[in-house]
């Protein structure tokens, strides 16, 4: 198909999945559930934080961090003193443990404390047309605590050639603000345009189906590829178009 054909095919496949219909199965679901901005923030960090897997088993995993910060993750972040973390010790999703969370609770509220918080962050280490810097100062920053070097798996670094799949969909879950009803559009100051697609096995796939990407690995330089690929389709709101390649590859098969 043409470019404009192909355009007007991933345009309606936006429409089609980009609404609060989409929340109902995907782990977005969990920071929905908060109406304090730093509440939202950090649910959905930890839930992308552990969004590898099985849907159902990162909704239901993700829910039970939410349930051992008390409901209240800002608050557990901001205020939670030694003895609280070992409420955390029981958890586990696949390779992230209790250990894993534990530094994370740790890591957050310094950020919070010294940093400026989440928001803060990313935006002063934003550039005009990618996150991927900011991502890589963020891992940097996140892990001046003391931490098991296990942990650093838990964030991925783009200045080590990863696609950074699951901080990149935080990053759209954040910034995107379509008044759609799933993304959150709560830091204004980052440009949808800078955002990149969340590349993974679904949308990686369609996208080569679709001669949107041609690079086999799903690593930085293919993010890149497929980044120029969905600018010129829209340079606005580019990441738009993970709802269509994820929703073709996870509910069509396509």
């Amino acid at each position: 198909m043409t470019k404009s054909e192909l355009k007007d095919f991933l345009d309606e496949k936006v429409v089609l999945y980009n609404n609060p219909k989409f929340i109902e199965s995907d782990p977005i679901q969990i920071p929905h559930q908060f109406t304090l901005k730093e509440d939202i923030e950090i649910a959905a960090f930890l839930t992308a934080t552990i969004a590898w897997g099985n849907r159902k088993i990162i909704i239901n995993n993700a829910q039970r961090m939410m349930d051992l910060m008390g409901h209240s993750p800002y608050d557990f972040v901001m205020n939670h003193e030694e003895h609280h973390l070992g409420t955390l010790e029981t958890f586990v999703h696949r390779t992230f443990n209790g250990a894993d969370f534990k530094t994370f609770a740790i890591a957050l509220q310094q950020l919070y404390q010294n940093k400026g918080g989440l928001e803060y962050f990313f935006t002063q280490h934003q550039e005009s047309d990618s996150m991927q810097n900011a991502i890589a100062a963020f891992k940097k920053q996140f892990f001046t605590v003391p931490h098991l070097p296990r942990t650093t798996k838990h964030v991925s670094d783009p200045a080590q050639g990863s696609a950074a799949k699951r901080i990149n969909m935080y990053l759209r879950w954040m910034v995107r603000r379509d008044n759609n009803g799933v993304d959150f559009g709560l830091w204004p100051k980052i440009p949808t345009s800078a955002l990149s697609c969340p590349l993974d096995v679904h949308s990686g796939n369609v996208a080569r189906k679709l001669g949107l990407l041609t690079r086999k690995q799903n690593d930085g330089k293919a993010l890149a590829e497929l980044d120029a690929s969905l600018r010129e389709l829209d340079r606005n709101d580019p990441v738009k178009y993970d709802f269509a390649l994820f929703g073709l590859g996870v509910f069509e098969g396509f």
